[in-house]
């Protein structure tokens, strides 16, 4: 079991999930309602699916839990991107949460990539 809490692309995933969650309660409509549940799941997997992963014996599914939590960033960055578009979240804290979200997913490609392949 390796210990999650240590990786830094875990702390800034936890940090992603805790300005996502930040951002969405500032939009006024509760009419997006959508937005706010599926961008609260999608920010709260990525962290997650991390802890989870390593706790599992083999590479191979330590790297499958860094996949959904890599899928689950672009999951993210969609979703903020379209809530910019549409003119429902702060601009500049949406981008500066964009950019947090970019660095998680070369953290995670650099972490997946560390691992030795004939271990998958």
């Amino acid at each position: 079991m390796k210990n999650y809490k240590q990786l830094k692309v875990w702390q800034k995933g936890k940090q992603v999930a805790k300005l996502t969650y930040q951002l969405i309660s500032n939009v006024e409509s509760r009419n997006e309602y959508v937005f706010h549940t599926q961008v609260g799941r999608a920010a709260l997997s990525i962290p997650s699916n991390i802890a989870e992963g390593s706790s599992r014996r083999s590479e191979k599914e330590y790297v499958r839990f860094l996949e959904i939590a890599l899928g689950s960033s672009f999951e993210l960055e969609t979703q903020l991107e379209i809530m910019l578009e549409l003119k429902l979240v702060d601009n500049q804290a949406t981008v500066e949460l964009i950019e947090l979200v970019n660095q998680v997913q070369r953290m995670l490609y650099g972490l997946m990539n560390a691992i030795p392949t004939d271990s998958r």
